[in-house]
């Protein structure tokens, strides 16, 4: 089986589908989808858009190879054999515009608009949706983590608790994206160039006589790297002085001590004890690393109690997601071709948060001249001109329509970029290092009340007054059918 392949990597639901646009004709005929999510995650004031890079290289490598066309061959809806020999000459020849990762998004607005041959589009909808809706929740949750921690450091150190092995290294990528320091995963260390970061085991400690001797031989092996885990029996009665003897050793041979690791027990007690005792020992410089389960409300809780913590390590709360198991992105048709044009359409829901935007459509964010700071984001059909001119606009909140507000002295900053057109990549990726810079600019922007962790400002999200009449038009033409 070649795993590499992920033609496959979709819902059954799509090769039906475009099994049917074949027979019906229509394989051809233009179609625009957008990709959004509905609702912000872990009740935070923002998203971090991640996942771009990932989608990049599938859409460059989707094909269909001979393993792929025989297990298609085999299913109970008998594809035709002529249209497993169009599949074999497949690919995406489509546009495809995309926010930057690392971009601050919001709800409602395209993260990735895809205007194709509808034979294209559809197939690559679950792929993508798998990839951006896991990186952008991990990125997300990093971020959250990042603005209780402020400058201190963060360990990724999730593998282990992660769903799978590609979970594992694109977790750790998200997480450097948003603003983590290092990973303990060496294959993401290798494939992305993270810095890689780790300690040892209670296993270590287990498998020597004494807590003492483990400490000695480990720096007696690594003496520039030597941060040692300090509670597999006490930490304060045994595995800190331990330490300390250890890091005494070392001074004597011209190297410091990194530093000394808690894994469990009252984190902010011990931390305390722990720093007293490195003090009195002469040791001010090692450093207190903290484990076990953590997430940003502990390390909140954690700091707000006097903890003297230097480095977090935090694994399961961040890979998973912990308290929110998807962010819940969807990617939903906006506009077909009719007689050669392409037309808006609509999705009506019995659950109004699930209404479609109908039309192409592009995404803004509305920046003040005179603080340089974002007012709000701006959803415009794409045709408008008014926005790309300056001109003076009027913001429709749909959540308050009947408050507009009109905004004179701004700066549209168009969020969607080209990243694919005719099928060909005109995107030129940034390089890990930059997207991480880029992220830190995009809070930068933003006041503090929308990105703080507890009962964040909403950002408003605007659409245009002609998209919004789209919208009640459309919805007015189906209801009197």
């Amino acid at each position: 089986m070649t795993y590499g392949n992920l033609a496959l990597h979709t819902d059954k639901y799509q090769i039906n589908m475009m099994y049917a646009h074949w027979k019906n004709g229509s394989m051809n005929e233009r179609a625009v989808f957008e990709m959004f999510f509905r609702k912000l995650p872990f009740g935070n004031g923002y998203a971090v858009a991640a996942g771009l890079e990932r989608v990049i290289d599938y859409i460059r490598d989707l094909r269909f190879g001979e393993e792929e066309i025989a297990y298609l061959g085999e299913q109970e809806e008998q594809y035709e054999e002529t249209f497993l020999q169009e599949l074999r000459g497949f690919r995406f020849t489509g546009d495809l515009a995309a926010v930057p990762e690392g971009t601050i998004v919001f709800p409602n607005e395209p993260l990735i608009r895809v205007e194709a041959r509808v034979f294209e589009a559809q197939l690559i909808e679950t792929a993508m949706l798998n990839f951006v809706n896991y990186q952008s929740l991990i990125a997300t949750k990093a971020s959250r983590i990042k603005q209780v921690a402020g400058s201190d450091v963060l360990l990724e150190f999730g593998t282990r608790r992660a769903q799978e092995a590609d979970a594992a290294i694109w977790g750790a990528r998200a997480s450097y994206i948003a603003g983590f320091h290092a990973t303990s995963n060496m294959r993401a260390g290798m494939q992305f160039g993270i810095p890689s970061k780790g300690t040892h085991a209670h296993a270590w400690v287990q498998g020597h006589e004494t807590e003492e001797e483990a400490f000695r031989k480990y720096a007696e092996v690594l003496p520039d790297q030597v941060t040692l885990l300090v509670d597999t029996y006490d930490t304060l009665r045994s595995g800190v002085p331990n330490a300390i003897r250890i890091g005494h050793m070392l001074e004597q041979q011209g190297k410091r001590m990194n530093g000394i690791r808690l894994d469990s027990g009252d984190l902010a007690y011990l931390s305390q004890r722990a720093r007293a005792m490195l003090d009195e020992a002469g040791l001010p410089y090692v450093q207190i690393v903290a484990s076990n389960d953590l997430d940003e409300n502990i390390i909140f809780n954690l700091k707000a109690q006097g903890a003297r913590i230097d480095v977090w390590g935090v694994g399961t709360q961040l890979i998973t997601g912990g308290d929110q198991p998807a962010l819940g992105g969807v990617y939903k048709l906006v506009a077909r071709e009719k007689d050669g044009e392409l037309v808006p359409v609509i999705k009506i829901s019995g659950n109004p948060e699930k209404v479609s935007m109908p039309g192409v459509k592009e995404v803004y964010r509305i920046v003040n001249r005179r603080t340089g700071m974002a007012d709000g984001d701006y959803i415009a059909l794409r045709h408008e001109e008014a926005i790309r001119r300056g001109e003076p606009i009027k913001l429709y909140d749909p959540l308050h329509p009947y408050i507009p507000t009109v905004i004179a002295e701004y700066e549209a900053v168009p969020l969607l970029q080209a990243i694919f057109q005719a099928g060909e990549l005109v995107y030129t990726q940034p390089s890990l290092a930059e997207i991480r810079a880029y992220h830190e600019k995009q809070l930068a922007q933003f006041w503090p009340q929308y990105l703080r962790k507890l009962n964040p400002e909403m950002y408003r999200v605007n659409s245009s007054v002609e998209a919004w009449q789209l919208k009640l038009d459309l919805i007015q033409r189906y209801r009197a059918q």
